[in-house]
């Protein structure tokens, strides 16, 4: 079972399809950053702007996965040529926006099934107008389909929800079976807040005060945190204060990097709290074990990135439990239905 993984970020979805048992044989992703995270963790460099890729050059597949970006789809140009009489070509709705590349490779390779992840919004973006944009160019181009939020936290001890859409080319009659991809959330993590969290002793061994917030920040994020409160409302920042057991984390960022306020790890009475290491955020996403060397800190020159880019890698990216209960299910409909044949 083969795949694709575009606007691939640092792969998570890759290692999501690849512990379901598919194969990736082409991958892209534009950021020169993430470009040098996915090398280490996958051992190739994603193809780079899918939008400049001749689609002959991508090879056929069975599955497409993205993490594409959400973009506003502007109806203008197409009503202006509808009034003026004149015809509009089928790309027109969402040309110029990262989903039509998505759009045209599944038109021209008709892969069996896709899997696209992105925010939870949308599907109210632009009063629901964008994913109804969607939704009819995923019809126009031969898929039944169907689509979730899904929170991660009953897979790991993180408030994380996102929109998922999957999808079957219509001539493989799959359309009843896409209900059941989405799978029921388990009765019990896995992984827990204790399991991500480092031990204090080594925190302060491997990193001294390097991830505690600074005085000024910390004034600041107490600042704005109160000022909400007088007006009735719960923004600011979000901290984890022992025990531990049961808890999860706000929805992990990609602007964590800058003061870390979604969430806070609590150091103790009197103490300013401190950010997520990146051996933690990377647990706190569900990455497999054996590269956790490389952002333990022991020895930060083996580190891929520099610890702001991290942040924002892993705050774009997906909770790869939760992709990968998700993928299991799509390889396992269609390698059915082929059986069945």
């Amino acid at each position: 079972m083969k795949f694709i993984d575009l606007y691939a970020g640092i792969g998570g979805i890759r290692f999501a399809f690849e512990r379901a048992g598919a194969k990736c044989v082409f991958s892209s992703e534009w950021n020169k950053f993430s470009q040098i995270t996915y090398a280490i963790l996958h051992g190739d460099i994603p193809h780079g702007d899918i939008t400049l890729i001749p689609k002959d050059k991508i090879p056929n597949h069975n599955i497409l996965t993205a993490g594409f970006p959400c973009q506003p789809f502007s109806l203008a140009g197409v009503s202006k040529k509808q009034s003026a009489g004149k015809s509009h070509g089928f790309e027109d709705p969402t040309q110029g926006t990262e989903f039509f590349k998505i759009k045209e490779i599944l038109r021209i390779k008709q892969p069996d099934a896709f899997f696209l992840e992105n925010v939870k919004n949308l599907l109210s973006h632009d009063k629901k107008k964008t994913f109804e944009i969607i939704a009819k160019s995923l019809e126009e181009v031969g898929y039944d389909f169907e689509k979730k939020i899904v929170d991660s936290k009953y897979w790991v001890p993180q408030h994380r929800e996102r929109t998922f859409i999957v999808g079957f080319r219509k001539d493989l009659n799959l359309a009843n079976k896409l209900i059941s991809i989405f799978p029921e959330n388990p009765k019990s993590r896995k992984c827990e807040l204790i399991d991500v969290l480092e031990n204090p002793e080594d925190i302060e061994r491997k990193y001294k005060s390097l991830y505690t917030v600074k005085q000024g920040t910390w004034e600041a994020l107490k600042k704005h945190k109160m000022a909400h409160k007088a007006k009735g409302n719960g923004f600011g920042y979000g901290l984890i204060v022992p025990p531990l057991d049961g808890k999860i984390t706000r929805t992990l960022s990609a602007r964590y990097y800058k003061d870390g306020a979604e969430i806070l790890i609590s150091q103790g009475k009197g103490k300013r709290p401190r950010r997520l290491t990146p051996l933690e955020v990377y647990r706190l996403q569900g990455f497999p074990k054996e590269f956790e060397y490389l952002f333990d800190g022991e020895n930060k020159s083996i580190q891929p990135v520099s610890d702001n880019q991290i942040y924002k890698q892993f705050g774009n990216s997906v909770s790869v439990p939760v992709v990968t209960a998700i993928a299991k299910n799509i390889i396992n409909v269609i390698k059915t239905s082929k059986s069945m044949v």
